[in-house]
């Protein structure tokens, strides 16, 4: 990565000796990691004069070897020396041997890298996806719980880690790239150490394997003593395998008595795996449950940016919104959409301007269904928590009925915009201030509690969210 950097700057040196030695000689490269290029000043103002007029170019430099959005943190260090002009009578000195590569590389970059967006050069790791790192991830309130507990597991945030992290959420919601996020940061800060990323399906296949080939003690050191690093993506997957789960129960007792991290996604809670043994679900619960949540419409078209950025795609802002808008509830068919934009942008030689956008969207997504009606959303409320609707719409007070009431009518007021005494006359003929403060409890716990967001999640997508 220092080599990078001065590939990066050379250009700088080569145009304006004079200027880059008074300025660089007081600048310390301390480090690239993720995207993040770390830089140390004498001082705040040598700090915001490098900021200013020379780190536009080296950032573009090195976003084009590495295809990573380069983000500056910035320390101060008194005991670097001044930046000092050299006489105009002599040519710049030469920067110090520790601190650069021989003269003739100085001046001529080497050949650039592939441009592969979102790369992390080293170190590779099998199974992980090399674009799926910190610095390509979209940071908003759905998603900030998991986000900092990830940082957390891959040594780089100021949250206490927990071991093990159970990230859960919905489909193509970002669990994934959070937990190659982890590998790739951890395998950058510290190379030599053993990294297994493994999906459920994939440690079920090698589990069976071994048991047929009879190369179970090879099977359990790879996962037991040859592991400093667990990633098992869809955990839910080893639903109903009871084999299965019972070697995986003693793999992560081993990993966890060791106090080696544990990362494992699902697209469920822990209490709500189904044919899970009880004392596996009670160990997913062990440490931090972080959910991912479907981004709101802000997020949404921060995620459009930053893919449109990444793919060097010139996008306009109400292009942004118009995807962030037709797609909600799956941050991988947001970022497919626009994939799918860009193609045809390519292949017919238009411009992705606001018109071009509308007509491929409305060619390409399905129609959305909304509801129409009371009753959809009472049926969908019902479907979900297994209720009748005569149980929900009576006088029932219940606390599992009152609360799918309370969602119901919750849901009524945000999606139909129903007022408060027609919410009423359905559910029961209420007053409407107990309509009220059924939307109001709603809200909080929708705010505060990650089991009701999940529930409330799981039902708006089956009407259409």
């Amino acid at each position: 990565m220092h080599q990078l950097w001065e590939a990066a700057i050379a250009e700088l040196r080569a145009k304006a000796p004079g200027s880059f030695e008074r300025w660089f000689s007081s600048i310390q490269f301390d480090g690239f990691t993720d995207g993040v290029l770390q830089l140390r000043a004498q001082n705040a103002f040598v700090r915001d004069f490098v900021n200013e007029h020379f780190l536009a170019l080296v950032r573009e430099r090195l976003r084009e070897r590495t295809g990573m959005t380069i983000e500056i943190a910035w320390s101060i260090d008194p005991v670097l020396p001044s930046p000092v002009a050299p006489r105009p009578s002599q040519p710049p000195p030469p920067p110090p041997p520790a601190e650069a590569e021989p003269a003739a590389a100085a001046t001529a970059p080497p050949p650039a890298a592939p441009a592969l967006v979102g790369v992390v050069p080293t170190p590779r790791i099998e199974g992980l996806n090399p674009k799926y790192i910190f610095a390509n991830f979209v940071v908003g309130t759905s998603n900030e719980l998991a986000h900092a507990a990830a940082l957390a597991a891959a040594g780089a945030g100021s949250v206490r880690r927990y071991n093990p992290l159970f990230i859960c959420g919905g489909t193509g919601l970002g669990k994934t790239h959070l937990l190659h996020a982890i590998g790739h940061h951890i395998g950058s800060a510290r190379p030599g150490l053993r990294i297994v990323v493994v999906s459920a399906e994939a440690f079920t296949n090698e589990f069976i394997s071994a048991i047929a080939n009879k190369e179970m003690d090879q099977f359990r050191t790879r996962y037991r003593t040859q592991c400093d690093l667990l990633l098992m993506d869809d955990v839910h997957n080893l639903a109903g395998r009871e084999q299965t789960q019972e070697e995986f129960f003693h793999t992560f007792n081993a990993l966890h008595q060791a106090d080696k991290q544990i990362v494992l996604t699902s697209d469920r809670y822990p209490h709500e795996l189904e044919r899970c043994t009880e004392r596996l679900v009670t160990r997913f619960q062990w440490g931090l449950v972080a959910d991912v949540q479907v981004p709101q419409l802000e997020t949404r078209v921060a995620i459009v940016r930053k893919k449109a950025q990444l793919e060097q795609l010139d996008l306009d802002d109400e292009v942004a919104v118009l995807l962030a808008q037709a797609i909600r509830s799956n941050v991988r068919e947001l970022e497919g959409a626009l994939i799918r934009l860009a193609a045809q942008a390519s292949i017919l030689g238009r411009r992705i301007d606001l018109e071009f956008a509308r007509s491929v969207l409305a060619s390409a997504l399905p129609p959305r269904a909304t509801p129409a009606s009371v009753e959809d959303v009472v049926k969908a409320v019902c479907n979900h928590f297994n209720l009748r609707s005569s149980d929900v719409l009576g006088k029932d007070r219940h606390r599992s009925v009152a609360q799918a009431r309370h969602v119901a009518i919750y849901l009524c007021r945000q999606r139909l915009k129903c007022s408060y005494p027609e919410l009423g006359r359905h559910f029961g003929h209420r007053d409407h201030t107990s309509v009220m403060h059924a939307v109001k409890k709603v809200e909080a716990l929708r705010v505060a509690d990650p089991e009701m967001r999940s529930h409330l999640d799981a039902i708006e997508r089956k009407l259409g969210s």
